[in-house]
């Protein structure tokens, strides 16, 4: 269904249906940041560390998006909305960035992490869950920031994949490397999102308006103000 077709009353549940979601997540991590950090100090692990910080900037991401759906009307919040979700990107890429290249460089001393893997895999399996809700969600509401914020989760979700697997070949065989190597890939992806959060591009996953609205008799391509000032 396209977001201009929306009853006002579906538009209300879908609003809260982000609301929720974005209430999930930030519970969600900052309770994993908080197990991740204590285990990874407890193990001499930058890499759970670093994934314990990381869930500190998707609790931001998502109280973001707490403050904006709790403005009565949401889509005036979207676009500083978007670039604060940005700003959390980059501040994860730079994070994730600095943490790789002092695992790199410091060497792997870091203890064997029963809780970490533990915690690792417990957050590939919500994760993925609340990804495929936003972005039903962002889709159905016509909502650039949910996407975007979907997005965020989406790249927790590697970079628990990343965790899990370091923590592994760490475990297993002593490769401390694989996790740093990996880590910076999803910093590469984290700044290709932050740019497109931070100009609005995530609209290309909007729903969009019909041809002609019938109650203005213009035509629009898309629901939200993030897609206004894109060139045709």
């Amino acid at each position: 269904m396209s977001a201009s077709l929306l009853t006002p009353e579906r538009r209300v549940v879908l609003s809260r249906r982000s609301l929720w979601l974005a209430y999930a997540t930030a519970g969600y991590n900052l309770l994993e940041g908080l197990v991740a950090i204590t285990a990874g100090a407890a193990a001499s692990s930058t890499a759970l560390i670093g994934f314990g910080l990381d869930s500190f900037v998707e609790v931001s991401s998502a109280a973001v998006l707490i403050w904006q759906f709790r403005s009565r009307v949401p889509e005036d919040r979207e676009r500083l909305a978007l670039r604060l979700i940005g700003a959390s990107f980059f501040a994860l890429a730079a994070w994730v960035t600095f943490d790789a290249v002092r695992s790199l460089l410091a060497g792997g001393d870091a203890d064997a992490s029963p809780v970490g893997i533990g915690l690792a895999i417990a957050s590939l399996l919500v994760m993925p869950l609340l990804v495929r809700a936003k972005r039903r969600t962002g889709r159905e509401l016509g909502s650039a920031t949910v996407m975007a914020d979907s997005t965020q989760t989406m790249l927790c979700t590697y970079l628990s994949a990343v965790l899990l697997v370091g923590l592994v070949l760490n475990a297993v065989w002593g490769w401390s490397w694989a996790d740093p190597i990996a880590a910076l890939v999803i910093a590469g992806v984290a700044v290709k999102e932050g740019v497109e959060a931070w100009r609005g591009e995530h609209c290309d996953d909007c729903a969009p308006l019909p041809a002609v609205d019938a109650a203005t008799g213009q035509g629009s391509g898309c629901t939200d103000g993030c897609c206004t000032d894109r060139k045709a």
